[in-house]
């Protein structure tokens, strides 16, 4: 007896596909009978883990045989104080990509919309898509977010609007000044989410750098979404967090499954969060990453995105299928970004300087 389960599940999940994730780098050793790879595709932090994670994880790891914390307690009061907001207001997730899911669970179906931006971070259509809702997508403006459009976009359906802020993968930011504009126009029933995944990268040289978190006391309808993924340099361990209106907040956790963030997790975000060594350390490593990716890019005579993240669109004169397969040759892996209709570009991510030579010296050879 058969069946077609892939029919059997809603329409929405029936027209997504499974993630494609990279090659372990061990594959690829092997592989291609490499010994030395540059891994620059997933915008991880090049230090590595604080010392102080190491040592937290490693006194949690003695409790592994319970569960965790469901409510993440001393998590959310650490959270509560850096931010000065209520812990009522606080939601964590399983990095903020769980927190994105959540929210579209909680407030999208068949028959609700939700706008997001042409080149925006590829969950969000996927998200509304698995919830059954429908996507408006407003074209980019100089490859950012085009907030005029995006509030123009709002029908009468509409429950979500997606920003990142900085935006993955082109590493564009919108002011202060734009957002609350925008905020001012968007109406009480719909929800603005404002995913600042890469916040910590951003330099404040003036006044116009968001804060979404300062934002909230004057829009109820604002959700913020953060991660300690990248420049806290947990990405393994999965673990991120919203920080919205305790009413909004409230219908979060009503969907959250419990002990979404393990026990490690929640040991590690406590710990690199009172690390402010570390995060300056972060901080700085990209700031000079930056600049000898640039530099080197321009020597190179190749046009890129400028970038407020911790990765850099870098823009070449075809289609990049072939290229980056001749990059994996010479032991570099980036992140082709077809699937956000940018086929002429590659994502890097800032490495090690090191890391980052052997990027230009890769990039020198096979262009």
């Amino acid at each position: 007896m058969s069946c077609d389960y892939i029919a059997l599940a809603n329409q929405g999940v029936q027209g997504l596909s499974p993630y494609q994730s990279g090659k372990p780098i061990e594959e690829l050793q092997r592989e291609l009978g490499l010994e030395y790879i540059v891994k620059l595709a997933s915008n991880e932090n090049p230090l590595g883990p604080s010392a102080k994670v190491l040592a937290a994880v490693d006194k949690a790891a003695a409790e592994i045989a319970r569960y965790p914390d469901s409510n993440g307690f001393e998590l959310k009061a650490a959270l509560s104080a850096k931010l000065d907001v209520a812990t009522e207001q606080i939601t964590l997730g399983n990095g903020s990509n769980d927190l994105l899911e959540l929210i579209a669970r909680a407030y999208l179906e068949s028959g609700k919309s939700a706008v997001y931006s042409q080149h925006a971070f590829i969950v969000y259509p996927l998200a509304i898509q698995a919830c059954g809702g429908r996507s408006i997508v407003t074209k980019a403006k100089d490859w950012g977010h085009d907030l005029n459009a995006m509030a123009d976009a709002i029908a009468n359906d509409t429950r979500l609007v997606f920003i990142a802020n900085p935006n993955n993968p082109t590493g564009t930011v919108v002011d202060e000044a734009s957002l609350v504009n925008f905020l001012d126009k968007v109406p009480a029933n719909v929800v603005v989410v404002l995913d600042e995944a890469y916040f910590e990268y951003v330099e404040a040289e003036d006044d116009d750098t968001v804060d979404g978190v300062a934002l909230l006391k004057h829009y109820p309808n604002l959700i913020v979404t953060r991660s300690f993924s990248k420049a806290y340099g947990l990405a393994a361990l999965r673990v991120g967090y919203a920080v919205a209106s305790p009413e909004i907040t409230d219908v979060l956790n009503r969907v959250r499954a419990p002990f979404n963030v393990n026990s490690m997790a929640l040991a590690a975000a406590q710990a690199v969060l009172a690390d402010d060594e570390y995060l300056q350390q972060s901080r700085q490593v990209n700031t000079d990453g930056m600049k000898q990716l640039t530099n080197g890019f321009d020597k190179l005579g190749l046009n890129y995105i400028p970038s407020a993240g911790n990765f850099i669109a870098v823009e070449f004169a075809a289609d990049t299928a072939e290229l980056y397969q001749r990059l994996l040759k010479e032991g570099v892996i980036l992140r082709p970004v077809g699937v956000y209709e940018m086929p002429n570009h590659l994502r890097v991510s800032v490495g090690l300087e090191e890391e980052n030579a052997a990027l230009l010296s890769a990039l020198k050879k096979v262009l």
